[in-house]
């Protein structure tokens, strides 16, 4: 631990009960110091009316448990509802100051290789030397029986971290991943 440390390592014990992360320790403190204070804001003001999605520990959770609240409140078979992606790129996460009437508001999403088009208001190539953008926040709006998208939109994977790494769970899927979200692309 020592070692790890001295290096600005997470310690190897502390990344087998902690979050996923490929940061240094000083990163990954200031990240856990910041997940503690989403955590902290939630349980003293109540639900917020965004979410930073990246501060999760367990995301996929998070995402059902929209599904799931969205079915019970409209009393529809959860495995009849999928999310419609809508991006705000007018607007950013700041600005919100309510609740969505269904689904949830999110942010903290990163793209690879590609940025958010805010003209076109779609993705599109990175800048040069960019390997990394913000894309915008989201509205995840539950919709039963929807009709997915046959053109028009990338399936991109969304990961909790960049590896793409992780134990394959009981679904086939790596810990590592989340969900696929249907983005906006020519």
């Amino acid at each position: 631990m020592c070692n790890s440390l001295y290096d600005n390592q997470v310690p190897q014990i502390w990344a087998d009960v902690g979050f996923l992360s490929m940061k240094p320790l000083g990163s990954w403190t200031q990240d856990l110091v910041d997940r503690i204070s989403f955590l902290q804001k939630w349980i003293d003001n109540g639900t917020p009316n965004i979410f930073w999605i990246s501060g999760f520990f367990f995301p996929q959770a998070f995402i059902t448990g929209n599904l799931q609240n969205f079915a019970r409140k409209h009393v529809i078979a959860v495995d009849k509802i999928s999310f419609e992606y809508r991006i705000i790129d007018d607007k950013t996460y700041t600005d919100i100051t309510e609740k969505p009437e269904d689904g949830c508001y999110i942010y903290g999403i990163f793209l690879e290789g590609a940025r958010w088009d805010y003209k076109k208001h779609q993705i599109n190539n990175p800048y040069p030397k960019e390997l990394f953008s913000d894309l915008p926040m989201m509205h995840l709006y539950p919709v039963a029986d929807r009709a997915v998208p046959s053109e028009g939109i990338y399936n991109c994977p969304l990961y909790k971290v960049e590896s793409r790494r992780g134990t394959l769970s009981t679904t086939g899927h790596s810990t590592n991943f989340v969900m696929f979200l249907e983005l906006p692309s020519k």
